[in-house]
């Protein structure tokens, strides 16, 4: 066997066991912790950066070309992308449409019939 296939990826061991203890903290947090929502959170949303960059460095190969920018590039439109899509998807939602067609809401004719 060569050099090259008696190695052992070091550097994948370590992403998976990083991601792996990344993911047991935040599901900890969101059911062991007694902290409030907010913090509860936004410390799932900083495990979830550590992750990303965790998964992008050690098993997306970011920095094995000879400059980076393809790399980079690609990533930044892949980010521009995602937040298109939630942005989007939130403005779309926050409408607040009730799919009431006849004009009422579910409230006023309540209120109609409790009149009756």
């Amino acid at each position: 066997m060569s050099e090259l296939t008696k190695r052992v990826p070091k550097q994948h061991i370590v992403g998976f066991i990083g991601s792996i203890v990344l993911t047991v903290l935040a599901a900890w947090t969101a059911v062991g912790s007694n902290l409030p929502v907010p913090w509860i959170i936004t410390a799932i949303m900083v495990l979830a950066v550590i992750q990303a960059f965790i998964q992008l460095f050690m098993f997306m190969h970011m920095t094995e070309t000879d400059s980076g920018k393809i790399q980079a590039g690609n990533m930044l439109y892949g980010f521009f992308i995602a937040v298109v899509i939630v942005a989007g998807s939130i403005w779309t939602m926050s409408f607040g449409y009730t799919h009431d067609h006849g004009g009422n809401s579910d409230t006023e004719q309540h209120e109609e019939h409790m009149d009756h």
